[in-house]
């Protein structure tokens, strides 16, 4: 029989690589919290109308992206595609808006559509996000982008483009609308059959087909459909993200992939990525995602990045960190006496703060530090006859290859001394 693989488009994360992940997990965390944002979250299984409703039931998300099955109990219920929705159910719901306004909310986990695998794109992958929930205001819109700019800074991610644009109000979307159907209904035999589907449920999405770039050129701008009101809202925006010392670059022809986006969208690219995936992530705000959702009205804004893109333009950059040491020590017995001995050195280091792994196998010396060498730790823990007779450790300075014997009542202080600081 084969061996049993990975489903295609689900990867697994290997040890050398979860340096780099915790890394960008951790990062994101700390800027969200640093900007006010608390910890969410949701569950990984959803009723599938959370998304019908909230992300559009004409998007290519729901129509032919998600993972849906009915349960044992005969609901239709689906992997969560994406976040947004997820949050304001979780909040809205208890009326946690109530509690305190807005609320500021972070997250990160698996999320899960079934596309095309290729490189930055997954069937299982990876975002951090955050949502502003419960007041209306373009300070607010800058913010959030704001976050993730500094989280990209923080990363060390340079060449990173901010995209903006305003999607404007249902009113105006619902003008800019018929005027891209009037637009492309003449040109509906040239068509892609996703685009000629799209014209009928949702024509924003024509902006973003790449087979059918060649008629965007000549499509309506959005910007000529906005409402004065949509204007000065985005203007507001775009001043406070200059006082907050961010370029943006004004992209008429952006649009999200989610029907719930109003007003100011925006999408972060980076160079590493070509082609139709360059963007490392985006957001915008969805004042009337609630209302779909049949929860009590509340506006919000919030952004979701992709991880394995972001690890991408990372190692591109060579700002990724590489793997960390298995361990900061190894404890190392030489015979069968000392065995028990060294189990209890370990203890003591652990509790001291040090990362040990303990080798009691009955392989020579020289063998065991071989092997201490490919774990990467610094220092190595002996003992053997001489050592228990005297009630001492032989601590060994791997990088150096010296080496002292030390009391077993100094013992954790040599060694957080060698290793220089505990994990």
């Amino acid at each position: 029989m084969p061996p049993i693989a990975a489903l295609r488009g689900m990867r697994d994360v290997l040890p050398a690589e979860s340096t780099a992940w915790r890394w960008l997990l951790d990062t994101h965390r700390r800027v969200a919290e640093a900007h006010g944002y608390r910890s969410i979250d949701t569950p990984i299984l959803e009723p599938t109308e959370l998304f019908e409703r909230g992300v559009g039931s004409g998007t290519d998300v729901v129509e032919k992206e998600m993972f849906t099955f009915v349960d044992r109990g005969g609901r239709s219920v689906t992997l969560r595609p994406e976040g947004t929705a997820s949050v304001v159910r979780a909040v809205l719901t208890p009326r946690l808006d109530q509690e305190l306004r807005p609320l500021r909310l972070h997250y990160q986990g698996p999320f899960f559509r079934n596309e095309k695998p290729q490189t930055g794109v997954q069937r299982q992958f990876t975002q951090v996000g955050i949502e502003c929930i419960g007041e209306r205001r373009p300070d607010l819109d800058a913010e959030v982008i704001e976050t993730g700019w500094r989280f990209f800074e923080a990363l060390g991610i340079g060449r990173v483009q901010l995209q903006v644009n305003s999607l404007g109000s249902v009113a105006d979307r619902a003008r800019y609308r018929d005027a891209l159907v009037a637009y492309y209904e003449p040109l509906r035999d040239q068509l892609c059959d996703d685009c000629k589907r799209r014209l009928s449920t949702n024509p924003l999405r024509l902006l973003d087909c790449k087979r059918d770039r060649r008629f965007v050129a000549d499509a309506p701008l959005i910007w000529d459909h906005l409402s004065g009101e949509s204007r000065d809202y985005f203007t507001a925006v775009l001043a406070r993200l200059e006082a907050a010392g961010i370029e943006s670059v004004s992209n008429p022809r952006l649009v999200r992939g989610l029907d719930y986006y109003a007003d100011t969208a925006f999408e972060f690219w980076h160079e590493s990525l070509q082609g139709s995936q360059n963007a490392l992530g985006g957001g915008g705000r969805y004042d009337g995602l609630a209302e779909l959702l049949d929860l009590p009205p509340e506006p919000g804004i919030g952004y979701a990045l992709g991880a394995e893109r972001i690890l991408i333009a990372a190692r591109a950059e060579g700002v990724a960190p590489s793997p960390e040491a298995v361990c900061d020590a190894v404890a190392i017995s030489v015979g069968e006496a000392a065995a028990d001995a060294i189990a209890q050195v370990a203890r003591e280091l652990r509790r001291a703060g040090l990362r040990v792994i303990v080798d009691t196998t009955e392989r020579r010396l020289d063998r065991k530090l071989r092997h201490t060498d490919r774990l990467g730790a610094r220092a190595g823990v002996i003992i053997g006859d001489d050592e228990l007779a005297a009630h001492s450790a032989v601590v060994r300075d791997l990088s150096r290859r010296s080496q002292q014997s030390v009391p077993r009542a100094l013992l954790a202080d040599a060694v957080l001394s060698l290793v220089g600081t505990a994990s």
